[in-house]
Parts: structure tokens; sequence; C-alpha cells
């Protein structure tokens, strides 16, 4: 019994091996058992063939994204270099002038000469009441150092200016009071003198003020003035923004930067003509307070040759 057994072991074995030989050889052979089995190993290979046919979408996906980038800048960078080509004119003080509109240009020229009368003005008017000045400070101390209104005339003959005018009035009212001062008291010959003295010293003031007024309305009407042509120069903007249907910085720039160039010409104008009208105002009534002092100077003597008229009339001839 053993030998069988031992024989038939062998004899499944060698079966067994020839067996397993042939499937391998022929897989998609006889046995119906095995063929769902040989499917089975492929399928999950069958995937990685599909593999690499989804893989170029995954590198073309970070290389759209890359794309993106370099479509999108050239627009950014377009508009930019359209905008630096397009603008019409530089946006120097000149250039702006030369592009604006006809009104802006008005405007403008306007403001500029005002802007020379200022500074004319201010250098006459400072020379003549620097000159009125000097003149009248001199009166003011030949009319102190003397003692009679002879004596004040002849160190006045030789100078103009308000003071000579000032001793020539009254010298004139006294010489045609003198016939009626032996009769009636010398009141009427003060206040008349007064009265020419005051006219004098007004016309003087008068004079010297001319033309400081035309300062006084630049000042104030210079920024207004400006305002206007800041006004049109923006409305200008605008409609170069709605006739281009954009709002590009080479279609809005120019207008508005011509409605700022008008707007600091009239500041230009304006504040110097404020500062200088104010300075020639302290200097002329200075200047009236001097001329005051002059004619008090005179009245008193007037007043002291009435007097020496009066009570000596022969020491007051010799004292002449």
């Amino acid at each position: 019994m053993s030998r069988t057994g031992l024989w038939a072991a062998l004899v499944a074995s060698v079966i067994l091996s020839v067996g397993s030989a042939a499937a391998q050889e022929q897989p998609a052979g006889a046995a119906p058992t095995i063929a769902p089995a040989a499917p089975v190993a492929p399928a999950p290979v069958a995937p990685a063939p599909t593999a690499p046919a989804v893989a170029p979408p995954a590198t073309m996906t970070p290389a759209q994204p890359g794309a993106q980038p370099n479509t999108a800048v050239p627009p950014e960078s377009a508009p930019s270099t359209v905008m630096e080509l397009s603008l019409p004119h530089d946006l120097s003080p000149w250039g702006m002038f030369m592009a604006a509109d006809i009104i802006v240009k008005a405007v403008m020229i306007g403001l500029a000469f005002a802007s020379l009368v200022t500074w004319t003005i201010w250098l006459a008017k400072s020379l003549e009441i620097f000159g009125g000045k000097l003149r009248i400070r001199r009166a003011v101390r030949a009319i102190g150092d003397a003692a009679t209104l002879k004596q004040a005339s002849h160190a006045l003959d030789r100078s103009g200016g308000p003071g000579a005018l000032l001793v020539r009035a009254a010298e004139e009212e006294t010489a045609l009071s003198a016939g009626a001062l032996d009769h009636v008291s010398g009141d009427g010959l003060k206040e008349r003198v007064t009265s020419r003295l005051s006219r004098i010293e007004a016309a003087a003031s008068r004079r010297m003020s001319r033309g400081t007024g035309v300062l006084a309305t630049i000042g104030s009407t210079a920024p207004f003035v400006g305002l206007f042509g800041t006004v049109w120069g923006i409305m200008n903007a605008f409609i170069g923004i709605s006739q281009a249907q954009t709002t590009n910085l080479a279609v809005v720039a120019p207008g508005i930067a011509e409605a700022l160039l008008a707007t600091a010409m009239g500041l230009v104008a304006a504040i110097p003509a404020v500062v200088i009208y104010n300075v020639f105002a302290r200097s002329i009534a200075g200047y009236r307070q001097i001329l005051a002092d002059a004619s008090a100077g005179v009245e008193r003597l007037v007043s002291r040759d009435l007097d020496f008229r009066t009570a000596a009339p022969p020491a007051a001839l010799a004292a002449e």
C-alpha cells in the first residue's frame, strides 16, 4: 500500500506541473475557470497607459497660467505706451500756454499784464515816496529853524515840494490881508491861512496816493480772473472727455493743467499787489503826518508874526 500511494503522489505532482506550464504558455486557452483571472491582472495595468494620457493636461495647466500673465502684460503696458505717445503737448508752462484755449490765453495775458503793472507802480511809487519824504523833512527842519515866515521863505526859496508851497501860500495870504491887519485882529488871517494850508496838504496827499488804487483793484480782482480761467479750462477738459469717450490721462491732463496755470497766474498777480498796496498805505500815512507837521510849523510862524506886529512893530521889522 505504501508504494502505491507514493506512485500516485508522484503522478499527481507531474500532472499539476504539466498543467501549470500549459496554462502559462496558453493563458487565453482552455480552462474557463482561469479565464476570468487573466483579465484581472491586466485590469490594474490598463489604467497605467491612460495615466500618461492624463499627464499632458497636467503639464499644460501650469503652462496656461504662465501664458495668462504673458497675455495680460501687453494690455497693461500698451495703454501706458499709447498714453505717453498720445500726449498733445508738453506740460511746461509755455507749452500749456501755447496749447490753451483762446479764452484761457486771454486770461493769462491779462494777468501777466496786471503783474507787470504792479511791479511798475511799485518801482515808480517807491521812488516818488522816498523823494517826497526827503523833501518834506528838509522843509520841516527849515520851518522849525526859522523865527519868522520870511526867514522860512528865504530858506525854502530854491527848493520845491509841498513844504515850500505851504510857506508861499502863507506869505501870499499875509500879504493880501496886510491892509486889514491894522483895523482887525489876526484871527481871520489865521483861519484863511489854515484853510489854504489844508488844501495844499490834501492835494499833496492825493498826488502821493495816485496809482495805489490800481494795486487795490488788481489785488481784489486777479484771483477771480484766474478762477474764471480755471473754470474754463476744466470745462474744456470735460468736453474733451465727452468727445473722446475715455477718461485717459492724456485727454484729461492738458485741460486741468491749463486751468491750474491760470489759477497760479492769478495768485502771482494778486499777492504782490496786496502786499505792495499795504506797504504804500503805511508809507503814505507817514508822509501825511510829516505834511501835517510842516503845516503846523507854518501856522506857528504866522501867529508869531501877528503877535510881534501888534506888540512891537519896530522890533519885528528889525528882526526881519
